[in-house]
């Protein structure tokens, strides 16, 4: 064997990034839980003076600070010996209501990883493992990765670049968000648009009674039901619009889904779908968004649909011409590209 020193340099960088990036994992989650990054965004602090801020212990938060100075998530200034945030990281890292949240990905992430053992399992077996079977930190951190971006453009952009949906919606119209998950994007819909009725649904009966409290919260319990039911057998028809965020590339037969959403469309309705932004290609993906994607795919997307009914699992690189051939394949004529994010790609499907 003959080792290139340079690339095996090259490579050993890569792994050092990559470990250290995985132990900080916990890290940003334990700022997350303590409300340290918050605290730090209030003004720059010695380690005692953070600990002291939110009650907790001076050596954790120091040993805490230097390995998120390290890391570039927060900033060290050695003369004074204290540390505080840039504009940048006080914006992605301490407002989960925010267009950006990072923190909620390591949640998840840290949520998936404990599910190794099984997965493990499943990769000699091909079994599947549901979304239901995970650990709670799955359920809030999808919720708190997706939310800012729905967020930040579901009314915005997203439906405004649906052809005549948002004056539909703006009239009063009925709406099935499918695959609801902790209800976000509905009750999102549902602020905006009080004039139309809203049903979620999700077949994990924990995350709908989630869904139900946060929507009476949010006040607009009034608006929106969600029920406990799956892709393929959600009540309600005469839909002008049925959404699925993020989830058809999780469900063991997407097909049957997509003609239950056909069965159930008004003659002139409209299908959002809103998937992971991908290409055609592998060799396009293979990039560091992609890498996120695939990774977290193997964990829980592909695990989920081999858990259920029909053994697809499309998982989380589809690419836009596996949805549009599940579109067609269940009876839908037209199919476009409407909007796009680093991390999302919008689909308009119409009958």
């Amino acid at each position: 064997m003959s080792v290139d020193m340079d690339k095996l340099h090259e490579f050993m960088g890569r792994f050092v990034a990559d470990l250290g990036a995985t132990f900080a994992a916990g890290n940003v989650v334990i700022g997350h839980n303590l409300g340290l990054y918050r605290a730090l965004a209030e003004g720059p602090a010695l380690p005692a003076e953070l600990a002291e801020r939110t009650g907790t212990d001076p050596r954790y938060v120091t040993e805490w600070l230097r390995g998120q100075a390290a890391g570039g998530y927060v900033e060290y200034d050695a003369a004074s010996d204290t540390y505080s945030m840039t504009e940048e990281q006080v914006f992605t890292l301490t407002n989960p209501d925010g267009g950006v949240y990072l923190p909620g990905a390591f949640v998840l992430a840290l949520g998936a990883l404990k599910a190794e053992p099984r997965i493990t399992e499943a990769f000699r077996t091909g079994d599947g493992m549901g979304w239901h079977e995970h650990d709670q930190y799955v359920f809030t951190g999808c919720e708190q990765f997706f939310r800012p971006g729905y967020a930040a453009n579901l009314v915005p952009s997203w439906i405004p670049a649906l052809d005549g949906v948002q004056d539909k919606l703006r009239a009063g119209a009925n709406v099935a968000d499918i695959g609801c998950g902790l209800g976000a994007s509905g009750i999102l819909l549902a602020r905006e648009f009080p004039n139309s009725r809203f049903t979620g649904s999700d077949y994990h009966e924990q995350s709908i009674e989630i869904a139900r409290k946060r929507a009476a919260d949010a006040g607009v319990g009034d608006r929106i039901r969600f029920e406990v039911a799956s892709a393929t057998d959600f009540s309600g028809s005469d839909y002008a619009l049925a959404a699925t965020f993020d989830c058809l590339h999780d469900m063991g037969d997407p097909l049957a889904a997509a003609r239950h959403v056909r069965e159930v469309l008004e003659p002139d309705g409209t299908w959002m779908v809103v998937e992971p932004n991908a290409a055609d290609d592998v060799a396009d993906n293979l990039n560091p968004v992609g890498r996120v994607y695939y990774n977290a795919s193997s964990q829980l997307c592909v695990p989920n649909a081999l858990s259920q009914p029909g053994g697809y699992a499309l998982g989380a690189q589809a690419g836009e011409a596996a949805i549009r051939q599940v579109t067609a394949d269940a009876g839908f004529t037209r199919f476009r590209r409407v909007a796009e994010t680093p991390l999302n790609a919008v689909y308009e499907v119409r009958p």
